[in-house]
């Protein structure tokens, strides 16, 4: 079982507390993305199961074992970094077999598991090439090569694809979700991509300063968050967020943005009733934000005047940047949307997708049924 346990964990640096109270269960075979902006300690985090960084306090266990106090060789891991740190005078063999030489493995078996983690990585025939004949993209397989032929318990990887181009990373994620599938190991990764977090991890541990501030599954984080700041960075575009006022209308509620009012769902009505005349902050994602023209007709009743900003048309739909009142929201419309900068343009609202997070830090989602 690799299994691994964060009980209790902080983490100074002198006066600095880079992690606090980390409580983290990773099960066998997940694959476990730790994302969060710079700073946020992630990486400490992961250090720390390595055995690269002491806890102040708590404890860390991989499978049955406290491992607090054994050094990173004696943990059963593998680390990929975010510079590849392969040694430039020796082969792609050569690099991937040094770690089982050193621990003294049979010929044989270096051979073997050498040979069989470079198919399994497509790099088979640069056995041979140093790394300045690779490219970026090989020279990582070549690094996690490495960290696979040891057979760890865990992978560990500290942000190793930033530094490739847009299109290697799109191809390494999709790489790195195979291997995870193929070997049914545990994984932990770090990154401040919410795309890869979103697209690769079977959980989630989103950071801020040092304080996870939700786990869960990539989708259930993504539709579900619990405080502003999981909203607004997960998720790309980013979610809207207005100050608002919620005010009660001849039995209906109405989200008051000051210049534009909406109608909230009849099923949120029960959640939200005891919020009358208190101020919140509302939230809804670009994507939830239609061209009236393109916009199914039950949503039209929540429809605003606004003025573009700025269009930015991706081919497969268009990034709208407006300004209705005083607010400056972003939509992403139909491609077949026609209008041009400083046009008024009518957006509707899916206020069946809204979130309500109230007003005062830790800025918590309001929770509504529907």
């Amino acid at each position: 079982m690799a299994r691994v346990v964060m009980e209790n964990v902080s983490k100074f640096f002198g006066t600095v507390q880079a992690v606090k109270d980390f409580n983290l269960t990773v099960e066998d075979k997940e694959f476990a993305i730790l994302v969060g902006p710079s700073g946020c300690g992630k990486s400490t985090a992961l250090r720390m199961i390595a055995g690269l960084e002491e806890p102040t306090t708590g404890t860390i266990s991989i499978g049955d074992r406290l491992v607090n106090d054994l050094p990173p060789k004696d943990r059963d891991i593998a680390m990929v970094f975010q510079e590849y740190a392969l040694y430039p005078h020796m082969s792609v063999y050569k690099n991937m077999a040094f770690g089982l030489k050193l621990r003294k493995f049979p010929k044989q078996e270096i051979d073997q598991r050498v040979r069989e983690a470079a198919e399994i990585l497509g790099i088979q025939d640069f056995l041979d090439r140093k790394p300045k004949q690779l490219s970026g993209g090989q020279r990582q397989r070549v690094a996690v090569g490495r960290a696979i032929v040891r057979k760890p318990a865990v992978f560990l990887f500290d942000e190793p694809l930033s530094n490739l181009d847009a299109k290697l990373r799109v191809q390494m994620r999709a790489e790195l979700s195979k291997l995870h599938d193929r070997l049914q190991t545990t994984m932990i990764y770090v990154t401040h991509d919410q795309v890869e977090a979103m697209t690769m991890g079977t959980k989630i541990v989103v950071m801020k300063d040092g304080v996870i501030q939700q786990v869960g599954p990539p989708l259930e984080v993504y539709n579900y968050p619990v405080n502003l700041f999981v909203a607004g960075f997960i998720g790309s575009p980013v979610m809207n967020f207005v100050p608002c006022r919620i005010l009660s209308q001849e039995g209906r509620l109405l989200i008051d943005a000051g210049s534009f009012q909406l109608l909230i769902p009849e099923k949120r009505i029960p959640s939200y009733h005891p919020l009358v005349h208190s101020e919140a902050i509302f939230g809804i994602r670009p994507k939830d934000i239609y061209d009236r023209a393109f916009a199914p007709e039950h949503l039209k009743e929540n429809s605003v005047r606004s003025v573009i900003d700025v269009i930015e048309p991706l081919g497969s739909e268009i990034h709208l940047n407006v300004t209705a009142g005083q607010h400056n929201l972003v939509a992403v419309v139909d491609v077949q949307t026609t209008y041009r900068v400083h046009q008024e343009i009518e957006i509707v609202f899916d206020l069946d997708r809204m979130h309500l997070f109230e007003k005062d830090p830790p800025n918590l989602r309001i929770k509504a049924e529907g």
